[in-house]
């Protein structure tokens, strides 16, 4: 039987029963792993209950830099009998599947071009400990002893990480060891070590560190300099304000323990975005956290904070809708419902890392944006980013950097006679200058409603001064436009197709170019960063004959809100949608826009002939 020989370059995939506390050492394999200077990209694929139901975690290995989901299994680590007949189809001829032989696995369950690894681990750990939730455990720690043994993954690396996990908790450590060391044992005492297909160490990582996106992003929000957070809990957003949390107890509590912040976990979303609001108002950083559902239930409060002009940051962190839909798979669906949320003309600005540097350094752009243009923010994250690990470049941080407030009137101002008028376009960049509560004592007042103003923030139903306020509010969306991050040209090679992207879809793209190359096919690409969209992508969209708009989500969002903002002909942008709720693989991209181009490519060679 063939086996497959890689080193370096394979897919990991674990099958579980959710609860089992499996989670913990898959994601030891992999950051042990990382630890030998192997680039990973671990994806946790769990249900949306707490325990019972089958859960899997994929970790691609790729020296090559290539961590992006890639649809294959090379190694099946095949622990939930409920899904044991689809883990063995989902491995590679020639592919491995390791399993527990403590019960005999029926003949129809086997294939012929795969290799099955019997270890009886039910059996090692019962002997081993009395304690029947340890046994449940440390059978994930056993398995990780085997597989450091068919991988090559390196003892001394596991027992450090053993030692950091359990920091302060140093009584784990021994039990841990005992079941990872009776692993081991016995695949080498059963198997030829390591497989033909193993890791061995290298220096391919560099200065890269593995973080996920939630936990950057709420980094982010504490060098910006955000003091408030209200939220309510919703998967997969609620990390995000778990990690704010966590930094603001470590860096924001003085010594006599009275706290220089606030985070309220609201009754419901609707409570939470309105005291975001509120204390945006007041003038401090703020900010929320939630997904598809949560937004929709803020529409009525982004839109007041949209017309009274009020610096809101919204984190949106994508799962699959409508309704419930599958709350722990991930999509970039949100986007329409997002960008003009609430009724009447709105338009928001949103973010869109790709990475969790970008989570980063986007937490402090929303918040310099929201007070710059006094608008909402959404940074529009995703599940696949928010909570999975990712190979990420180092948090960087300038130390000069001081929070850019916008047009805040200041009690000098106001007492040298500054005219104020709250929504009076003065620059000409159709962004009004702003006082905040308790400024002056009798200066700088003003009323802030939901309900039509006038350029003093004056009740008035008067038709022509609705309209000039709405109009500026239009022009300040075209200062904004100015204002975000600009897109990044992933290829320009003058092709005549090329591909806009954002988000997630960034990790497999330059495998995806690689692919199409190798069939012949070049393409251009770049990738949006921000709505509304820089002059930039139209240029980009201009220079070539057909774009492709790869987006996760059915309907096409991005390349319909292209469509509105710009006067561009629907038949040059071809969609590439993948909304199955897993991340888009390269395989996906290279299959999909290399039909498109394939024969287009062959007329265009055949008419020239």
């Amino acid at each position: 039987m063939s086996r497959l020989a890689k080193v370096n370059e394979f897919v990991l995939r674990f099958a579980n029963v959710n609860g089992t506390g499996s989670a913990s050492a898959n994601g030891l394999v992999a950051r042990a792993l990382f630890r030998m200077g192997l680039p990973v990209g671990p994806k946790n694929i769990f249900p949306s209950n707490i325990q019972g139901l089958p859960t899997w975690f994929e970790i691609r290995v790729s020296e090559a830099g290539h961590t992006g989901r890639r649809g294959s299994v090379d190694l099946m680590v095949a622990m939930n009998g409920q899904t044991f007949a689809e883990d063995v189809r989902s491995v590679e001829p020639g592919g491995y599947l390791l399993y527990d032989s403590s019960k005999p696995l029926a003949p129809e369950l086997r294939r012929p071009d795969i290799n099955f690894l019997d270890v009886p681990l039910t059996e090692m750990v019962t002997h081993a400990f009395s304690n029947p939730r340890q046994r449940l455990l440390f059978k994930n720690i056993a398995y990780v002893g085997v597989l450091s043994a068919l991988l090559n993954i390196e003892p001394d690396v596991v027992e450090q990480l053993l030692g950091e996990q359990f920091r302060g908790k140093e009584k784990l450590i021994a039990p841990n060891m005992k079941a990872f060391e009776m692993g081991r044992a016995a695949a080498l005492e059963r198997f030829a070590c390591p497989l033909p297909m193993h890791a061995e160490r290298r220096q391919a990582v560099g200065d890269r560190i593995l973080i996920d996106g939630n936990s950057a992003a709420g980094l982010g929000c504490l060098y910006a300099g955000a003091t408030v957070a209200a939220w309510y809990p919703i998967t997969p957003s609620t990390s995000l304000v778990d990690a704010f949390s966590g930094y603001c107890e470590q860096f924001r509590v003085n010594p006599d323990g009275s706290k220089r912040y606030a985070i309220l976990q609201a009754e419901d979303e609707l409570a939470a975005i309105g005291m975001v609001v509120g204390a945006a108002w007041n003038g401090a950083r703020s900010f929320t956290a939630t997904s598809g559902p949560g937004v929709s239930l803020m529409t009525e409060f982004l839109g007041l904070a949209y017309y009274a002009e009020i610096p809101v940051v919204l984190f949106d962190i994508q799962r699959c809708g409508p309704s419930t839909g599958m709350p722990t798979r991930t999509q970039q669906s949100d986007l329409l419902s997002s960008a003009y949320a609430s009724h009447g003309d709105t338009k928001h600005v949103l973010l869109f890392p790709a990475s969790p540097k970008e989570c980063f350094d986007m937490a402090a752009q929303a918040f310099d944006l929201a007070e710059r243009l006094q608008t909402p923010v959404l940074v529009m994250s995703d599940l696949d980013l928010g909570m999975n690990d990712w190979l990420s470049e180092p948090l960087s941080w300038d130390n000069s950097y001081a929070p850019d407030r916008g047009k805040v009137v200041s009690t000098e101002q106001l007492e040298d006679g500054f005219k104020f008028f709250r929504y009076l376009d003065v620059d000409g960049d159709a962004i009004p200058y702003r006082t905040l509560p308790g400024t002056h004592p009798s200066k700088g007042a003003f009323f802030t409603r939901g309900s039509g103003h006038d350029r003093l923030g004056a009740y008035t139903e008067d038709g022509d001064k609705y309209q000039d306020n709405v109009d500026r509010l239009r022009r300040k969306f075209d200062t904004a436009a100015r204002l975000v991050p600009e897109p990044v040209i992933e290829r320009d090679s003058g092709a005549s197709a090329g591909i806009l992207y954002f988000g997630t879809s960034a990790e497999v793209m330059p495998e995806a170019l690689e692919g199409l190359a190798a069939q012949g096919l070049e393409v251009d690409a770049l990738r949006l960063r921000a709505f509304p969209f820089s002059q930039a992508v139209y240029d980009f969209i201009a220079a070539h004959d057909t774009v492709f708009v790869v987006e996760q989500n059915r309907d096409a969002q991005l390349r319909a809100m292209l469509q509105i903002e710009g006067d561009i002909s629907p038949a040059k942008l071809v969609p590439i949608l993948h909304y199955d709720g897993m991340p888009v693989t390269a395989e996906f991209l290279v299959h999909h826009i290399g039909g498109h181009l394939a024969p287009v490519q062959a007329l265009a060679m055949g008419a020239s002939a």
